[in-house]
């Protein structure tokens, strides 16, 4: 675990470049639906918005949610370092809690009309890719790292659980933003424990009733 901790910087890269050259790859062998721009175009200006954000979160945020954890650890800050929990179910929780947050956010952004004016550059990508899965306005990525930093704060958790869900976290939107093609029994099962694609695709949808749901 400590080295887990010590190396996540190049953990959390190695399993988003994974990630996302094996969606990539998916991709070319099962393509759902023919894209609309040419993908290098579209890639070009997706990946960029990356780099820019990733430049941000250093600037604001130079540790992360995974440096704040560190630190609240060391000065036991939050209810987890208060309370004796088993440690892997510190880590399991924390990871729930995490992902409960980031979905309400999530609503926020679409429910409060300043919000969505940042959040319709995720849905404003003409095609639907991999890459439409880490295509974010500056300004919300900074406001989702503020939420995390401060639930971190709130609630202590372990470090491995806020680099878990990091990790999982770009991990499920690379894959559920996917422009793959999978067999409907395979998509039927699998959406019952995670979003699939064919599921997602529908949230971005040009109707605002579809846009605000599922």
């Amino acid at each position: 675990m400590d080295w887990l901790i010590a190396h996540s910087t190049g953990v959390r890269l190695t399993a988003f470049a994974g990630i996302l050259l094996a969606m990539a790859g998916w991709e070319n062998v099962a393509m759902r639906r023919n894209p609309g721009l040419p993908r290098a175009r579209r890639w070009m200006a997706n990946l960029g918005l990356v780099v820019l954000n990733t430049i941000a979160v250093r600037l604001i945020f130079p540790a992360g949610a995974v440096g704040v954890a560190m630190v609240a650890a060391n000065y036991k800050w939050g209810i987890m370092n208060i309370v004796d929990l088993p440690y892997s179910a510190g880590v399991v929780l924390a990871v729930v809690i995490f992902d409960l947050a980031i979905y309400f956010q999530h609503v926020m952004f679409h429910a409060v009309p300043v919000l969505w004016k940042l959040h319709m550059v995720h849905h404003a990508d003409i095609d639907f890719d991999v890459t439409t899965g880490i295509r974010f306005h500056p300004l919300e990525i900074l406001i989702s790292m503020g939420i995390k930093s401060a639930l971190v704060i709130l609630i202590g958790p372990p470090v491995v659980g806020v680099l878990l869900f990091e990790i999982l976290l770009n991990a499920t939107s690379m894959f559920n933003h996917g422009n793959v093609r999978m067999p409907g029994s395979v998509d039927r099962i699998l959406r019952l424990i995670v979003v699939t694609p064919d599921m997602h695709r529908v949230h971005h949808s040009v109707e605002p009733s579809e846009t605000n749901s599922n």
